[in-house]
């Protein structure tokens, strides 16, 4: 089965670059059932350009804030200098949905 999600320009083009390598999502139904060692296809919704990457692992964490300590912030996409923050998050998700299980996907392109 062929698993598709959008991303935004910014996120797709860290995704593109190998700069980010852990896609962050809330554990929906529909991405429970994703395996390991699948692959995902990421379209761009800005350009529609798409690239597809390799599931290594995948990760399930209570709240946002669980899954930032756990992670380096350079693989969930922020430069050294930059503060990586679990409420980034909410431009992405309304905080009423971000109340549910997250799921982080580590991938290579």
């Amino acid at each position: 089965m062929k698993y598709r999600m959008n991303l935004h320009n910014k996120l797709f083009n860290l995704i593109k670059h190998g700069r980010k390598t852990i896609e962050m999502r809330l554990n929906k139904e529909n991405r429970k059932s994703i395996p390991i060692v699948n692959s995902i296809e990421f379209t761009n919704i800005l350009a529609n350009e798409k690239v597809e990457c390799l599931v290594l692992n995948k990760y399930e964490y209570d709240d946002f804030d669980e899954l930032y300590k756990h992670h380096n912030k350079i693989f969930l996409g922020y430069l050294e200098n930059e503060e990586a923050d679990p409420k980034d998050m909410f431009i992405y998700y309304k905080q009423v949905n971000v109340n549910k299980d997250e799921t982080s996907y580590q991938q290579k392109k």
